[in-house]
């Protein structure tokens, strides 16, 4: 065992993960009834700290700010005119939680009005008729504090690497996940909603635009471990059986999604690196799939007190041309087109359908050449080759038809 990546047995504390699940639910409803909207929900999550999990301020009375202190286990309430309050979380009930949350919102100056029935949850009680004796283990609660920590370390470094629309890292209350989502920027078909108690719009306005999102469960839903996942709505063609890794990681038919055991992750000689491969590949998948415009959308990671470089195809709009010089390898059935920049190849390959006709068929960017305008400038020699040798192309990559999708000028070269 490492001290940054516990070991985690939600079997051995499911009840009391259930418990916390629902007062984190009474704590985020207050939080999403006094907060304006924001996109896909964000106004309603919670953070990680070293501590535990927060809120930010919440816009109530003179602003408040809840923390979930899963160190010395007390909820722990702020207000804009300094004064504080806090209670235990210790074995109780859902009901008597609920009350001594809405006196430490009423001592803090707030208004403790939020709708009093979970989501996402089977079978859902009201906060106030819930009577039920809950158990609180401590101990399990810090070490899922303390896997959480880990896991938020690597999701906000994988962040890094993506200069769309990305949401933070952020715990949602409903299902108990930390996620982290990327965004292709282009609107996504109208989900079809039906999740177990969360009305339509609320998920529909989630997934209005296209993403690609990653988490993490402590348990349940039909998962009686700790697991990673990962999907895309819109889910693209052969997504689930898209080369991804570590060699853990499953397609689950029922939830669609990616999965990747906790276990897995903290017994890795480097769990750090393991998880994101986890993240990178199945956002390749996505992105590749998809059809997303990755030389636009992405970057390198980012390392402390460095700078991201400036966009190099930012300096051709201004008439300074990028380094490097696209190759092209020919024979009788298949070729390829390839750049090396600073030592480091990227390739997009193709098939030969007849002597007037060729197929490209995949094209491969490593990371550190991401958002440098290099996929481009492969399609873009493909297509002033075809067009001197009197050759149709057929874009079956996705990646090579997004860009001559974007570009009108080049669409001549394309099988009529």
């Amino acid at each position: 065992m490492t001290i940054n990546w516990p070991r985690l047995d939600y079997l051995c504390w499911r009840e009391t993960c259930s418990a916390l699940h629902l007062y984190l639910q009474v704590a985020g409803k207050y939080r999403l009834a006094h907060s304006p909207w924001l996109n896909h929900s964000w106004n309603a999550t919670f953070y990680v700290t070293p501590l535990g999990l927060a809120s930010s301020p919440i816009p109530d009375g003179p602003g408040i700010e809840l923390l979930f202190d899963l160190r010395e286990h007390r909820v722990l309430g702020a207000s804009g005119d300094g004064h504080r309050a806090s209670f235990a979380l210790e074995p109780t009930t859902v009901a008597a939680f609920h009350a001594n949350f809405v006196k430490l919102v009423s001592d803090l100056g707030g208004t403790p009005s939020f709708h009093g029935t979970p989501n996402e949850v089977p079978y859902p009680m009201p906060f106030a008729e819930d009577h039920r004796d809950r158990p609180y283990d401590g101990e399990a609660v810090q070490r899922y504090h303390q896997a959480l920590v880990a896991i938020d370390r690597v999701f906000n470094r994988f962040r890094t690497g993506f200069l769309g629309k990305s949401s933070p890292v952020h715990l949602f209350w409903g299902a108990l996940d930390l996620a982290v989502t990327r965004f292709s920027g282009r609107r996504a078909p109208l989900h079809p909603g039906s999740i177990p108690a969360l009305p339509n719009d609320v998920a529909q306005e989630a997934y209005d635009r296209e993403v690609a999102s990653a988490g993490f469960w402590p348990g349940g839903g039909g998962i009686d471990y700790p697991a990673f996942y990962a999907y895309a709505y819109p889910s693209p063609t052969g997504f689930h059986a898209a080369p991804v890794q570590p060699d853990a990681t499953f397609w689950h038919e029922q939830l669609g999604e990616f999965v990747l055991p906790y276990d897995a992750v903290q017994a890795a000689d480097d769990p750090d690196a393991t998880l994101l491969a986890f993240l990178t590949s199945t956002y390749d998948a996505t992105a590749d799939l998809g059809g997303w415009d990755r030389d636009l959308l992405e970057c390198t990671q980012g390392r402390p007190r460095q700078v991201r470089p400036a966009d190099p195809h930012v300096q051709e709009s201004a008439g300074q041309p990028a380094a490097g010089k696209v190759e092209r390898e020919d024979g009788e059935t298949n070729g390829r087109y390839w750049m090396s920049v600073d030592a480091v190849q990227a390739e997009m390959t193709y098939s030969r359908a007849s002597s007037t006709l060729i197929i490209i068929d995949h094209t491969e960017v490593p990371a550190a050449l991401r958002g440098r305008k290099v996929g481009e400038q492969l399609v873009r020699h493909a297509v002033d080759d075809a067009r001197r040798d009197g050759v149709a192309i057929i874009p079956l990559c996705p990646f090579a038809k997004a860009q001559i999708d974007r570009h009108p000028e080049w669409q001549d070269v394309l099988q009529k």
